[in-house]
């Protein structure tokens, strides 16, 4: 899934394993998600959303529509 995570990461100034313990994943998961190999589930989207103080919508994009 196309998303931002990377752009809003480093515009935070956090290296993956800084945003992997913030969410309670590990830094594997998030290079997975910035590269676009995993998809999040619906809570880590959320907790993703939450620690930007973004929208969902903001940070990931819909692939049907």
């Amino acid at each position: 899934m196309k998303n931002r995570l990377r752009v809003l990461r480093a515009e935070k100034g956090w290296t993956q394993a800084e945003l992997a313990d913030r969410l309670g994943v590990s830094r594997q998961a998030v290079n997975a998600l910035e590269t676009e190999k995993h998809d999040p589930s619906l809570d880590l989207a959320y907790r993703i959303a939450a620690q930007f103080g973004a929208a969902v919508e903001d940070i990931f994009d819909n692939p049907h529509g």
